[in-house]
């Protein structure tokens, strides 16, 4: 680590007041360029802190950078990893608040539930889908506080992978009932499909993404508990909302999940 506690710990309050007041800043690194990756993910846990301190409840994590192509064009080998506060979370069809927010996006995404706790190191897909009680359809809004959503990988990371707010339904299905790679989804935005994709564009296999999560967690100590949800990754690009939008999500076979944007 390159950063001292004290650095780490203002960075942190500095971001999540970002996140609370709905207002940007610039990326972390132009005053911090000697930033670390521990450094990030000390920040980021310094923020989780920050909101159990407050009475959140953490109820899962959620995986960004899920695509081959993406990790290669940022130089990174694994994807990157944040956590979901159950103050992230909207009824489905519910409301989400444009004015809470910055430049939110909306993914697409497949949610798995735990059903046993889940560690590494050499966590497999296997294991994965062993552990995992169902999946469903889930929408994730990201909001990266980052002026003109431009920053660098780490600073992300510290920013808790833009994590906002997300939705969850359609069927919950057991894993043995859809094959999660070639699961087609449909994303709508006011009524017109606006993005394609499959399971598979989510490393060849959503489950692939809680495993690196699982190994990720085991080289700090720590486990994916029991009872967590898990969004695995954006299956197509990110979609730009905007006040008076709905978005819908139909995945093949799992039903569909809505929100509108207010």
């Amino acid at each position: 680590m390159k950063l001292d506690p004290a650095t780490i710990a203002r960075l942190a309050e500095h971001l999540e007041n970002c996140e609370l007041q709905g207002r940007d800043t610039p990326k972390i690194t132009d005053d911090h360029p000697e930033m670390d990756w521990d450094d990030a993910y000390a920040i980021q846990d310094e923020i989780r802190r920050r909101k159990i301190a407050r009475n959140a409840r953490i109820v899962g994590f959620k995986a960004g950078l899920t695509s081959h192509a993406k990790m290669k064009q940022m130089g990174v080998s694994t994807p990157c990893f944040g956590f979901l506060a159950d103050c992230f979370a909207l009824a489905e069809g519910g409301e989400c608040k444009v004015s809470e927010l910055i430049h939110p996006k909306v993914e697409p995404e497949i949610a798995f539930v735990t059903k046993r706790a889940l560690q590494g190191p050499g966590c497999h897909i296997g294991a994965v889908l062993a552990a995992t009680d169902f999946v469903m359809p889930a929408m994730e809004v990201i909001d990266s506080r980052y002026r003109d959503f431009k920053f660098d990988l780490k600073s992300v990371v510290a920013d808790n992978t833009s994590a906002a707010r997300f939705v969850v339904g359609g069927r919950a299905l057991p894993v043995g009932d859809v094959d999660l790679r070639t699961v087609g989804i449909v994303l709508e935005k006011n009524g017109e499909p606006v993005a394609f994709g499959a399971g598979a564009a989510v490393l060849g296999h959503p489950a692939a993404a809680v495993a690196m999560l699982a190994n990720h967690l085991g080289a700090r100590g720590e486990a994916i508990p029991a009872g967590s949800l898990i969004l695995s990754g954006g299956i197509t690009e990110a979609v730009a909302v905007q006040a008076g939008d709905s978005l819908a999500l139909r995945v093949q076979g799992m039903g569909s999940v809505g929100m509108r944007f207010l």
